[in-house]
């Protein structure tokens, strides 16, 4: 049985999972509820959780105190989950070129979103001046 495999498990009730985490049973449900998580169910209807389920609850908290909404961690799980299918794509098909130009629309797409996150969280931007020219 491989690693990957026992960390998917569902092994964690609700309330172990809530010493672990520090969080309250109605903060992880509603991290349920909007697809962060997704525990399986018993045929009790009892929620089970696994350790990549507590990692990932712990990551949402971590970001939480960071300020960052739960649309914002909807957006970080698309995009790391994003980065991962590329990185498994190349590591399956090295022969493969990876596309390095973008059409003019995604390049605007992606300098647009620079350009929203420029400056939060204590973070300044050099570009941020330069891009908002752009998308007046």
């Amino acid at each position: 049985m491989g690693d990957q495999v026992r960390r998917n498990m569902p092994l964690f009730p609700i309330g172990i999972v809530k010493k672990l985490t520090e969080l309250t049973p109605r903060q992880i449900r509603y991290y349920e509820e909007h697809g962060l998580i997704f525990p399986i169910r018993t045929d009790g209807n009892q929620r089970l959780y696994s350790f990549n389920d507590v990692d990932r609850l712990l990551e949402i908290k971590e970001l939480i105190e960071q300020g960052i909404n739960i649309s914002g961690i909807k957006q970080i799980f698309i995009m790391k989950q994003q980065f991962n299918g590329l990185k498994h794509n190349i590591i399956e098909n090295p022969d493969r070129k990876v596309q390095k130009d973008l059409t003019e629309k995604q390049l605007r797409s992606y300098l647009k979103k620079e350009l929203l996150v420029a400056g939060r969280h204590g973070k300044t931007s050099l570009i941020q001046g330069e891009l908002s020219r752009f998308f007046h």
